[in-house]
């Protein structure tokens, strides 16, 4: 058998066991990790090494490990901007962020399930990521006749790996037992170690974050580059990404238990809390509410057992003083968010731009949020409204399809009974429903935002997919957990 048909069958194989060869897969991912730090002393260079090796091994785990390409996937999302920041504090700052591709490469090689599976997707259950992906690629079109073609594809990676991703997952709902821990082991460690390093960060000041704060000029957006000064980010590109981060982990939580829960729970809810992200705030007491309603009484007695744990947890850390004073001065806000410099601006937003954005019949189309400046670097145009930016990109014929695929994928999960017995479809369902308003307030549907609404939209329809074909009584379900 030539190579290219061992290649050629290995990636449309179905009947293959998730976990097989795990050891082979690890092998190439602590290689990934261990070439990384030899190029990080090398100057420069991790800076091209990083993204094209990471988007191998991707292909690599897609191809023969899809467990660990999930883990790997996640963990890329995690950690990469501060593996960027690092570089940047060693050799200078890189305006072109090249580093900060590297997770949309890996996620981009989830595109082989929709190749594969694209004839039989509409039969099979996935026509909402479908319609997403029918308006992105819309969008596309557009873009590459009315703005340049690097910028478009750029965009393209913001707003197409996310709904790659979702429907990745939900093809692949025979493994469903498998990906269910897989998420929860890796958002468990997620949690901790971001957590961790999010109280670091704020108490500490780390100076590779004060460089990124200071060459970045967020300064109004993200604090002061000083120790008790900054709003937590972690280790992740800024303060928005990691909110929606920790409260998907956080929300994620209340379906596991062990010796590591309430550690990572502890340290989890504090950088949460200094994220002072009211957004986030708002969509975890959303997702809260809407897993204790789904779920049965027993399950709602240990769930608030394990809340009032968490509690105690959490309160000796948030008396600290310049912990409880940052968190209480952005609490106040919620009593008076019309005198709110974040609100008010919102408000302008929508107040300047609806007509305007409701009136783009074809759309700008993708790269439209990105320019190229004087020096031939690209930049983003931040829009803050997920609403206004999928009207301003996608236009009316791109945005029908794509918030199409949202409505209908949230009325579809909303049916499920399996959150009343299975926890974790309980947790992830309202991961999903609580990111969707979220695109009111910001770009909800793109990058690691992108990847928690659609992530979680697809491993949800995945094990209702995975219980029907079961046939498995809700009695019956309940003794094998």
């Amino acid at each position: 058998m030539t190579a290219k048909q061992i290649l050629f069958n290995t990636f449309l194989r179905r009947n293959y066991i998730p976990d097989q060869r795990s050891a082979q897969g690890w092998i190439v991912i602590v290689g990934f990790i261990l070439l990384s730090i030899a190029c990080y002393f090398a100057g420069s260079t991790l800076r091209l090494v990083y993204p094209v090796v990471a988007l191998l091994v991707a292909i690599f785990l897609y191809l023969r490990h899809p467990i660990l390409y999930l883990g790997f996937t996640w963990w890329m999302w995690f950690l990469s901007a501060l593996v960027a920041r690092l570089v940047d504090y060693r050799v200078g700052w890189d305006p072109t962020r090249q580093m900060l591709v590297a997770p949309y490469l890996v996620t981009l090689v989830s595109i082989g399930t929709l190749v594969r599976n694209l004839p039989n997707a509409y039969r099979m259950g996935g026509l909402p990521f479908l319609l997403a992906a029918g308006g992105v690629f819309y969008a596309l079109l557009v873009g590459l006749i009315t703005n340049q073609p690097i910028t478009a594809a750029r965009s393209l990676l913001d707003w197409l790996t996310p709904v790659l991703f979702g429907f990745h997952l939900f093809m692949n709902w025979r493994d469903y037992p498998s990906y269910r821990q897989n998420f929860q082991r890796t958002f468990l460690w997620g949690v901790l170690i971001t957590g961790v390093y999010g109280l670091i960060q704020f108490v500490i000041a780390p100076e590779w974050d004060r460089y990124w704060l200071i060459q970045s000029k967020q300064f109004t957006s993200s604090g002061d580059p000083v120790p008790f000064g900054m709003r937590v980010w972690s280790t992740m590109h800024s303060v928005g990404p990691f909110g929606v981060t920790m409260q998907a982990g956080l929300l994620l939580l209340f379906t596991l238990s062990g010796p590591l829960t309430f550690p990572a729970s502890a340290f989890g809810y504090v950088s949460f809390l200094l994220t002072q992200a009211r957004t986030n705030w708002g969509g975890w007491a959303f997702g809260l509410l809407m897993i204790l309603s789904s779920v049965k009484a027993k399950i709602q007695m240990r769930l608030v057992v394990i809340i009032l744990a968490m509690v105690l947890c959490v309160v000796p850390l948030a008396t600290y003083e310049p912990i409880s004073k940052a968190i209480g001065t952005r609490f106040q806000t919620f009593s008076n968010l019309e005198k709110d410099s974040s609100f008010q601006g919102r408000s302008a937003i929508y107040e300047r731009d609806i007509n305007l954005a409701l009136s783009q019949g074809l759309g700008k189309g993708l790269g439209s949020t990105w320019v190229i400046d004087e020096k031939g670097d690209l930049q983003v145009i931040v829009i803050d409204s997920g609403v206004l930016d999928t009207f301003f990109t996608l236009g009316w014929f791109g945005a029908i399809p794509y918030l199409g695929g949202i409505i209908l994928i949230s009325y579809m999960i909303l049916q499920y009974h399996e959150a009343r017995f299975d926890s974790f479809v309980s947790a992830s369902r309202a991961i999903a429903l609580s990111c969707v308003p979220q695109m009111i307030m910001g770009s909800a549907m793109l990058s690691i935002a992108g990847m928690i609404l659609w992530g979680f939209f697809g491993i949800t329809m995945a094990a209702h997919k995975y219980y029907q074909h079961q046939g498995i009584t809700t009695s019956e379900q309940r003794l094998n957990k």
